[in-house]
C-alpha cells in the first residue's frame, strides 16, 4: 500500500514539474494546461494552447524536441504528444493570465491590462471573473489591487467544480508580480431557478372566465 502511494505521489510531483515547464516554455503559444494517459504503446500527452501553430513549429520541429525533453528530463515513456486549440480562449484563466502577463512586459500598465482581459473575459459569456494583481504596484511596498464584475462562486463544491482558477507571474524592472485570476463560465449553478411559463388551454381559460364572472 505504502509503494502504490508513494508511486502516486511520485507521479503527482512529476505531473506538476512537466505543467510548470510547460507554461514557462509555451508562454507565448498561450498554454492552457496538459492532459498526461498511459497507453499500450507509450504515453498520450494532449496540450491545450491558444496558438497551437507556435507549439507545433515549422514542420513539427517544436513538437519533437519536447517530445524528447518530456523523455530524457521527465522520465516520460514514449511520448505521443497532440495539441488542441481552446476554442474560447477568453474563458480559460491560464491564457487570461498569461494575456495580462504579455501586456505588463509590453509596458502597459497593469489597471489597463486588467480591465481589457475583465471586458474580454465578460464578453465571451463568462457570469463572472476576478483578477487579483500583487506587487509592488505604486510604492515600494507590495501591496494588491482586484478587479471584479459579475457573479463569482466563492466556496463550496460548485467553486470547486465550476469556477476556473490560474496563477502566474510576471518579472519586471520594479519586481516580481503575481496575477491571479477567476472565471465563472456560461454553466447552470445549483442556484439557478428556471420559472416556467404553463400555457392554460382555451378550454381551459373559458371556464375561468364564466367561473369568475358568477
Amino acid at each position: 500500500m505504502v509503494n502504490v502511494k508513494r508511486y502516486f505521489i511520485i507521479e503527482g510531483l512529476k505531473r506538476m514539474e512537466i505543467d510548470e515547464y510547460l507554461s514557462d516554455r509555451l508562454r507565448r503559444a498561450g498554454y492552457a494546461g496538459v492532459e498526461i494517459q498511459r497507453t499500450p504503446l507509450g504515453t498520450r500527452v494532449t496540450i491545450y494552447a491558444e496558438r497551437p501553430g507556435i507549439v507545433i513549429g515549422r514542420g513539427g520541429v517544436n513538437i519533437r524536441e519536447l517530445a524528447e525533453i518530456l523523455e530524457k528530463r521527465f522520465g516520460v515513456e514514449n511520448p505521443q504528444i497532440a495539441v488542441a486549440q481552446i476554442q474560447v480562449p477568453e474563458l480559460n484563466a491560464k491564457i487570461m493570465a498569461l494575456r495580462i502577463a504579455r501586456a505588463m512586459e509590453r509596458g502597459i500598465h497593469f489597471r489597463r491590462a486588467a480591465f481589457i482581459a475583465l471586458r474580454q473575459i465578460m464578453e465571451a459569456g463568462a457570469k463572472g471573473a476576478e483578477i487579483i494583481i500583487s506587487g509592488k504596484l505604486r510604492s515600494e511596498r507590495a501591496r494588491y489591487e482586484k478587479f471584479k464584475a459579475g457573479e463569482l462562486l466563492k466556496s463550496g463544491k460548485p467553486h470547486e467544480e465550476l469556477v476556473d482558477e490560474a496563477v502566474t507571474y510576471v518579472a519586471l524592472k520594479p519586481g516580481i508580480y503575481g496575477i491571479k485570476v477567476r472565471i465563472m463560465p456560461p454553466t447552470k449553478t445549483p442556484d439557478d431557478i428556471i420559472i416556467k411559463e404553463v400555457a392554460i388551454p382555451p378550454s381551459e381559460e373559458r371556464k375561468v372566465e364564466v367561473e369568475g364572472e358568477e
